[in-house]
Protein backbone atom coordinates (compact mmCIF):
# COMPACT_ATOMS: atom_id res chain seq x y z
CA UNK A 1 0.00 0.00 0.00
CA UNK A 2 1.21 3.46 -1.40
CA UNK A 3 0.84 6.34 1.06
CA UNK A 4 -2.06 8.62 0.36
CA UNK A 5 0.14 12.10 0.34
CA UNK A 6 2.67 13.22 -1.78
CA UNK A 7 6.37 13.35 -0.39
CA UNK A 8 7.10 16.46 -1.15
CA UNK A 9 3.84 18.14 0.30
CA UNK A 10 4.04 16.18 3.35
CA UNK A 11 7.92 17.25 4.51
CA UNK A 12 7.34 20.60 3.58
CA UNK A 13 3.89 20.71 6.19
CA UNK A 14 1.79 21.76 3.19
CA UNK A 15 -0.72 18.95 3.76
CA UNK A 16 -0.84 17.94 7.12
CA UNK A 17 -0.59 19.78 10.53
CA UNK A 18 2.63 19.61 12.57
CA UNK A 19 0.64 17.98 15.43
CA UNK A 20 0.31 14.70 13.01
CA UNK A 21 4.10 14.42 11.94
CA UNK A 22 7.10 13.79 13.67
CA UNK A 23 10.49 14.28 12.56
CA UNK A 24 13.24 11.39 13.82
CA UNK A 25 16.38 12.32 13.20
CA UNK A 26 17.53 8.31 13.83
CA UNK A 27 16.22 5.37 14.12
CA UNK A 28 15.49 4.76 17.63
CA UNK A 29 13.21 1.75 18.09
CA UNK A 30 11.69 2.56 21.97
CA UNK A 31 10.55 6.44 21.08
CA UNK A 32 8.99 5.36 17.42
CA UNK A 33 7.12 2.14 19.34
CA UNK A 34 5.64 5.14 21.51
CA UNK A 35 4.99 7.30 18.69
CA UNK A 36 2.99 4.64 16.50
CA UNK A 37 0.59 4.07 19.57
CA UNK A 38 0.10 8.21 20.44
CA UNK A 39 -0.54 8.04 16.81
CA UNK A 40 -3.18 4.69 16.69
CA UNK A 41 -4.67 5.87 19.99
CA UNK A 42 -5.61 8.95 17.24
CA UNK A 43 -7.16 11.28 20.54
CA UNK A 44 -7.90 13.95 18.55
CA UNK A 45 -9.29 11.77 15.72
CA UNK A 46 -7.27 13.29 12.98
CA UNK A 47 -6.36 10.13 11.03
CA UNK A 48 -3.31 9.09 13.14
CA UNK A 49 0.24 10.13 12.05
CA UNK A 50 3.27 10.06 10.11
CA UNK A 51 6.94 9.53 11.42
CA UNK A 52 9.64 10.12 9.13
CA UNK A 53 13.09 8.61 9.97
CA UNK A 54 16.30 10.41 8.92
CA UNK A 55 15.02 14.02 8.85
CA UNK A 56 16.21 16.37 11.57
CA UNK A 57 13.84 19.02 12.66
CA UNK A 58 14.61 22.63 14.40
CA UNK A 59 11.64 23.39 16.33
CA UNK A 60 9.50 21.54 14.85
CA UNK A 61 10.14 22.22 11.46
CA UNK A 62 12.53 19.81 8.76
CA UNK A 63 15.81 20.54 8.51
CA UNK A 64 16.99 20.01 4.53
CA UNK A 65 18.82 18.15 3.07
CA UNK A 66 17.68 15.47 4.97
CA UNK A 67 20.39 13.87 7.38
CA UNK A 68 19.07 10.34 6.00
CA UNK A 69 19.75 6.63 6.60
CA UNK A 70 22.29 4.57 5.00
CA UNK A 71 20.48 1.81 2.60
CA UNK A 72 21.45 -1.11 3.95
CA UNK A 73 19.97 -0.59 7.22
CA UNK A 74 16.15 -0.04 5.64
CA UNK A 75 15.38 -3.58 5.41
CA UNK A 76 16.65 -4.18 9.13
CA UNK A 77 14.38 -0.97 10.65
CA UNK A 78 11.10 -2.15 8.93
CA UNK A 79 11.88 -5.87 10.23
CA UNK A 80 12.74 -4.07 13.39
CA UNK A 81 9.36 -1.79 13.06
CA UNK A 82 7.66 -5.47 12.62
CA UNK A 83 8.95 -6.76 15.57
CA UNK A 84 8.06 -3.86 18.19
CA UNK A 85 4.69 -3.23 16.83
CA UNK A 86 3.81 -7.31 17.44
CA UNK A 87 4.61 -5.51 21.30
CA UNK A 88 1.54 -3.01 21.27
CA UNK A 89 -1.47 -4.30 22.62
CA UNK A 90 -3.38 -4.93 20.92
CA UNK A 91 -1.16 -5.03 17.59
CA UNK A 92 -1.04 -2.32 15.33
CA UNK A 93 0.82 -2.62 11.91
CA UNK A 94 1.38 1.36 10.40
CA UNK A 95 2.23 1.38 6.44
CA UNK A 96 6.29 1.73 5.77
CA UNK A 97 7.69 3.50 2.80
CA UNK A 98 11.37 3.90 1.90
CA UNK A 99 11.60 7.20 -0.36
CA UNK A 100 15.12 8.53 -1.77
CA UNK A 101 14.61 12.29 -1.27
CA UNK A 102 16.69 15.27 -2.36
CA UNK A 103 19.72 12.31 -2.56
CA UNK A 104 19.05 10.41 0.49
CA UNK A 105 16.95 7.38 1.56
CA UNK A 106 14.25 8.24 4.27
CA UNK A 107 11.77 5.79 5.76
CA UNK A 108 8.00 7.15 6.34
CA UNK A 109 6.23 5.35 8.53
CA UNK A 110 1.93 5.99 7.96
CA UNK A 111 0.17 5.12 11.48
CA UNK A 112 -3.72 5.26 10.81
CA UNK A 113 -5.49 5.72 13.34
CA UNK A 114 -6.37 2.46 14.76
CA UNK A 115 -9.71 0.41 14.68
CA UNK A 116 -8.82 -1.36 18.08
CA UNK A 117 -8.46 1.87 20.30
CA UNK A 118 -7.32 2.32 22.72
CA UNK A 119 -3.62 0.52 22.41
CA UNK A 120 -0.69 0.54 24.87
CA UNK A 121 2.73 0.30 24.39
CA UNK A 122 5.57 -1.33 26.80
CA UNK A 123 7.08 1.56 28.06
CA UNK A 124 10.59 0.44 27.28
CA UNK A 125 11.94 -2.57 25.24
CA UNK A 126 13.26 -4.88 27.86
CA UNK A 127 12.15 -8.08 29.18
CA UNK A 128 9.81 -7.26 31.60
CA UNK A 129 8.30 -3.61 31.69
CA UNK A 130 5.13 -2.08 32.52
CA UNK A 131 2.86 -0.90 29.84
CA UNK A 132 1.47 2.55 28.74
CA UNK A 133 -1.28 4.18 27.12
CA UNK A 134 0.80 6.99 24.66
CA UNK A 135 -0.89 10.21 22.61
CA UNK A 136 0.06 12.87 20.63
CA UNK A 137 -0.35 15.99 22.75
CA UNK A 138 0.47 18.81 20.40
CA UNK A 139 3.89 18.00 18.76
CA UNK A 140 4.55 15.43 21.23
CA UNK A 141 4.50 12.22 21.82
CA UNK A 142 3.22 11.67 26.06
CA UNK A 143 1.84 9.01 28.39
CA UNK A 144 -1.52 9.78 28.43
CA UNK A 145 -2.45 11.06 32.14
CA UNK A 146 -5.53 9.83 34.32
CA UNK A 147 -8.02 11.58 32.42
CA UNK A 148 -6.88 11.03 28.76
CA UNK A 149 -6.86 7.30 29.60
CA UNK A 150 -10.10 7.36 30.50
CA UNK A 151 -11.30 9.58 27.36
CA UNK A 152 -9.42 7.06 25.91
CA UNK A 153 -11.55 3.86 27.32
CA UNK A 154 -14.64 5.69 26.53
Amino acid sequence: MALPININDLLNGRTVECERIEFKEEWNPERTLHSICAFANDINNWGGGYIIIGVKENNGCPMFPPVGIESHRIDKIQKEVLNICNRLKPHHFPVIEPVFFQGKHILIIWVPGGQNRPYQSPVSLGKRTDYAYYIRRYSNTVKAQFEDEKELLS
